[in-house]
């Protein structure tokens, strides 16, 4: 029978998979680029198996790397997890964290992010803003902040409000384009669009009974240069509500299409299930939903709010790293 591996040779070929380069990987590690390398070499050795291809350019996992990736990660989080339980009976909150948000530019939710750092100096954030759904199995986020109208229900939901979606464009525009009455003549307009689900360019809006097809000269993740595309005249945005409210109300924009186009989706902050949620996750959670009831929902001009409680839980189990 081999010997047990050592965790921080396992550690260290994780962390340069991850990291693509050994370089990258041993500053993260904070140890000597010819320290991780050894290691590496001494796994390899004791597996007897190549687990990774050098190239000039870049590191290539093998059949056999792959496989022990999948499985050292996941082992990992389990040395991680049984580590931090430790603390548990104390309510320690430390340790890593992963998050995704969506595109916000919000003062308040980056001041909320700070202090819950300064309030726990044991925690470590990794955020990541984005309108892709990321995957918490593949991915190994543990939280994440969505919009959305439809949410994986193999995950813990804390619904915090709706989210509106309506189309705005510039008096400048409507005065050379006309208004438009029926979502139909969007055909006609130009149209400034995102990606669906964060990794196509949206080739359609929703409407009441379905889609309309769109199509226009800028596609963006980033829902605020949507919104000052539109206020520049460059053509219709569908957007957030409570990102234009203001310029709505200055007369900046125009809401065009009310009811016509658009949709109302739900606000959630969301997270893999578990039995024993780690502190930090919780600690974490808890801040979100509560910045997510008290601004976020209160900054929402219409629409009732689904009750900041709702959680839909599941029988699946992915990996929390």
């Amino acid at each position: 029978m081999k010997d047990l591996l050592e965790t921080s040779e396992l550690a260290a070929f994780v962390r340069t998979v991850e990291a693509g380069s050994l370089s990258r990987a041993a500053k993260e590690l904070g140890v000597p680029r010819a320290t991780l390398g050894r290691r590496l070499e001494r796994l390899e050795k004791q597996l007897g198996a190549r687990l990774l291809r050098r190239t000039t350019r870049n590191l290539v996992l093998t059949d056999e790397g792959r496989v022990l990736y999948e499985r050292g990660r996941e082992a990992l989080a389990a040395i991680r997890e049984a580590a931090e339980s430790v603390g548990r009976e104390t309510g320690a909150i430390r340790g890593r964290l992963r998050v995704s948000l969506p595109p916000m530019q919000d003062a308040r939710m980056n001041a909320m992010i700070v202090g819950f750092l300064e309030a726990h100096p044991e925690v470590a954030i990794e955020i990541t803003f984005t309108t892709a759904t990321v995957s918490f199995d593949e991915d190994g986020y543990d939280v994440a902040l969505r919009a959305s109208t439809h949410i994986d229900p193999h995950l813990v939901r804390r619904a915090v409000g709706t989210q509106r979606l309506v189309a705005v464009a510039s008096r400048a525009y409507i005065e050379a384009h006309g208004t438009p009455r029926e979502a139909a003549e969007l055909a006609h307009h130009a149209c400034i669009r995102g990606f669906a689900r964060g990794e196509l360019p949206t080739s359609e809006w929703p409407t009441p009974t379905g889609s309309i097809r769109v199509s226009g000269p800028l596609t963006t993740n980033e829902i605020v240069l949507q919104a000052e595309a539109a206020m520049r005249g460059l053509g219709i945005a569908l957007v957030p509500e409570r990102l234009v409210a203001e310029a709505i109300r200055s007369g900046h924009l125009v809401q065009v299409l009310d009811g016509k186009v658009g949709v109302a989706a739900t606000l959630a902050v969301v997270y893999p299930e578990r039995k024993l949620l780690r502190p930090v996750v919780r600690a974490f959670v808890e801040e979100l939903v509560r910045f997510g009831v008290a601004v976020l929902e209160k900054d929402k001009p219409v629409c009732p709010a689904e009750h900041p409680d709702t959680v839909v839980r599941t029988r699946a189990r992915p990996r929390v790293r």
